[in-house]
């Protein structure tokens, strides 16, 4: 396969936006399939899982292959559809992480939205291309301008407008490309497959041209043969244009904005046209980062080339009858059935006894691929999200991924002893397919605790246990998880562990000093901050035997998770080992251990301490009469209202509130605006709890 032909795309976008609707249309007109799905009658093919079906959202991503033929030639496309809903983020990361570019998907009357934002900055982070669709220019109240202009103001970003829509709303029927200058209108009667190309309608010449203006004007800021002409004021070719903004939307200047409604079936295909022309082919973006297997301090690389050493990245293991699914992207190599491969995430040999080519979830098997493709592998029993695969003759481990930290739990029983055995395998199975989702097994109370990133993902895990694995299980009532934290320092501590029951004792003897860290402080003295704990050898001379440290250092981290005040992970510490002393016969790694245990408790108590809530980020849109209701409701949760914007009739009220006081919200806000009101949330960040809420929770603990 020419590598050049080959476009591996995502579609992302805020819940509800259209996404999946873009998708089935995409599939549709690349012949992929013959039926159209919808989401509303809950027929998408994307959408496959029951939950999905009900809901009417995506929750898990979902790939496929189809082909295009653009101007007498054949791509392949290798697509994946991602969830809108905060609490499914790590699909939206993930899937990022391994495409070349991406489809931004806007509401054309909403414009850019709260997790838009979220999506957009996770794009940045891994440097992905992308193109944006304003989404729904049939919708009431859709304008193009409006929408057009919060990609400037609310992420930053330089729009770049290729397409123009002719009529908005209810007269919305057509488009007009800016670099042609041809209008494009779609039959409806033939679900758009047949699309008509005109001259644009007399009344939008003048705006059209305008927009040409602007277009041209930008891209000639990528490219110098083009500002030549667009200052001679000279006419440039259709190819010319392509190519500036091209340049422009890989080096990550500007994206390109693209206009429709999918589901009027209007505006696919140009979309698809664009992928070709402004998105990446895998050549074409740099070649895949990685570090030596034995130091990370080595950087390696490795070409988009097939006939290069293999390596490639799981991003995605989905549990299925017949075996663990690895989602993986092949960076470059060739991947062949039946082959050995090495792990060197894990350091272990694994081998691959199938290879699949996924639409959605049916399957076309491989006897190889390779590099630029996103294949399903059957047969990795030890690999996890995030893990490298590489050729075991050249190994290299490539950037793992970042997921965020769980902000809600609830504790989970199983109702029998038959259930309480299978209950531990399917959490086992949840964390590898979902590394978002945690579980622990509490000795003191004997609950099963699971924590995920908000109430509707832990809902669906519980769905998943009793529908699909046949668990019965009783849920508890969500609860948040806090963090510890220390507010001052405290210097000298001793931990002593003396331990005399007749033949050979237990000593341990450490003295530290520990204080507040931030990540930032961390980064520049360069210290390993990992679950936000720093901890630093200060002794000089041998008064604690170099053997002795690792101990003391898991001692404190070990104490650090299960945390000192209430059982919550303590962070944000710097723990410094400065003296202690040894015992020739007697001391032991586990005296050390429990050393440090016993002088972080008393060193934590001393610098005294507090607990900090997770703080969300709360953006309700609401009719203007009930502006004073919700703002009144959210101030009694301990809401911080930083903004409220006007849209029209509609307000959006922007706030900070605590997770605890969130639960049950979305309830609460339909019953005081009549259910016309909505709201998202997504985690900002951890601040301390007042006074007397940290002591309630302490006392119940």
């Amino acid at each position: 396969m020419d590598l050049l032909k080959v476009r591996n795309i995502g579609v992302c976008a805020h819940i509800d936006a259209g996404k999946t609707t873009v998708t089935e249309r995409i599939l549709y007109y690349t012949g992929k399939n013959y039926k159209m799905g919808e989401v509303h009658e809950g027929t998408a093919t994307m959408d496959f899982l029951v939950e999905e079906q009900e809901r009417g959202i995506t929750i898990q991503s979902a790939a496929t292959t189809c082909p295009w033929i653009y101007d007498g030639d054949d791509y392949v496309i290798n697509l994946i559809d991602t969830p809108g809903h905060v609490d499914f983020t790590i699909e939206v990361e993930r899937s990022l992480r391994v495409l070349d570019g991406a489809i931004a998907v806007f509401d054309g009357k909403e414009g850019v939205e709260a997790q838009s934002e979220t999506v957009w900055r996770q794009a940045d982070r891994y440097r992905v291309p992308r193109l944006c669709f304003i989404n729904k220019m049939d919708k009431l109240g859709a304008d193009f301008d409006f929408s057009f202009g919060t990609i400037r103001t609310r992420l930053g970003a330089n729009p770049v407008a290729v397409q123009y829509p002719i009529g908005q709303a209810d007269t919305f029927q057509g488009l007009i490309d800016l670099v042609t200058m041809k209008a494009y209108y779609f039959d409806s009667s033939e679900l758009g497959a047949k699309v008509e190309e005109g001259e644009i309608p007399d009344d939008l010449r003048d705006t059209a041209e305008l927009w040409r203006h602007d277009m041209i004007e930008k891209a000639s800021e990528f490219d110098d043969h083009l500002m030549e002409k667009f200052l001679a004021d000279e006419e440039p070719t259709v190819e010319e244009i392509k190519s500036a903004i091209r340049q422009g939307v890989l080096s990550h200047k500007c994206v390109a904005v693209f206009c429709g409604s999918a589901l009027k079936y209007i505006g696919v295909q140009r979309l698809l046209n664009g992928v070709i022309d402004y998105l990446p082919a895998p050549i074409e973006v740099v070649e895949v980062q990685g570090v030596d297997v034995k130091d990370d301090k080595i950087k390696m690389t490795r070409p988009h080339d097939p006939s290069a050493p293999l390596s490639a990245l799981a991003f995605k293991v989905v549990s299925d009858s017949h075996g663990d699914l690895t989602y993986c992207r092949i960076y470059s190599g060739t991947l062949t059935k039946g082959s050995r491969v090495l792990n060197s995430t894990t350091g272990k040999r694994e081998v691959v006894s199938r290879i699949f080519e996924m639409h959605a979830k049916e399957r076309r098997p491989l006897d190889s691929i390779g590099a630029g493709a996103i294949v399903a592998v059957v047969g990795l029993k030890d690999t996890g999200t995030g893990d490298t695969i590489c050729d075991p003759e050249h190994p290299i481990k490539l950037e793992q991924m970042k997921f965020p930290e769980p902000v809600i739990s609830m504790s989970i029983e199983p109702r029998t002893a038959d259930d309480k055995q299978k209950l531990g395998n399917a959490l086992a199975t949840i964390r590898r397919e979902d590394p978002s989702f945690r579980a622990s097994y509490d000795a003191e109370t004997g609950q099963t605790i699971i924590a995920g990133m908000g109430e509707l993902h832990l809902e669906i895990i519980k769905n998943k246990l009793v529908r699909d694995m046949r668990i019965n299980v009783e849920v508890g009532k969500p609860r948040v998880s806090y963090r510890e934290t220390i507010m001052g320092s405290a210097n000298n501590i001793r931990g002593r562990f003396v331990k005399q029951t007749g033949g050979r004792g237990q000593f341990g003897d450490v003295i530290i000093n520990i204080e507040p860290f931030t990540k930032e402080m961390a980064e520049q003295e360069e210290l390993n901050f990992k679950d936000n704990v720093a901890f630093e050898n200060k002794i000089i001379g041998g008064s604690v035997p170099k053997e002795f440290i690792p101990s003391v250092e898991t001692g404190v981290r070990q104490t650090a998770v299960s945390g000192v005040m209430a059982g919550y992970p303590l962070i944000n510490i710097k723990v410094s080992l400065i003296d202690g002393s040894y015992h020739p016969v007697d001391s032991s790694q586990v005296a050390f251990e429990q050393a440090a245990r016993l002088a972080l408790s008393d060193a934590c108590q001393k610098a005294g301490m507090t607990l900090l809530e997770p703080i969300m980020k709360v953006v309700v849109t609401t009719p203007e009469e009930y502006l004073g209701s919700v703002s009144g409701d959210l101030s009694s949760r301990r809401g911080l209202i930083v903004g409220t914007e006007d849209r029209g009739v509609i307000k959006l009220v922007t706030a900070e509130v605590p997770l605890s006081e969130m639960f049950g919200y979305a309830t609460t806000l339909r019953g005081l605006t009549q259910g016309r009101a909505t709201s998202v949330m997504e985690p900002l960040e951890y601040r301390p709890l007042p006074p007397n809420l940290a002591k309630e929770i302490v006392a119940a603990v």
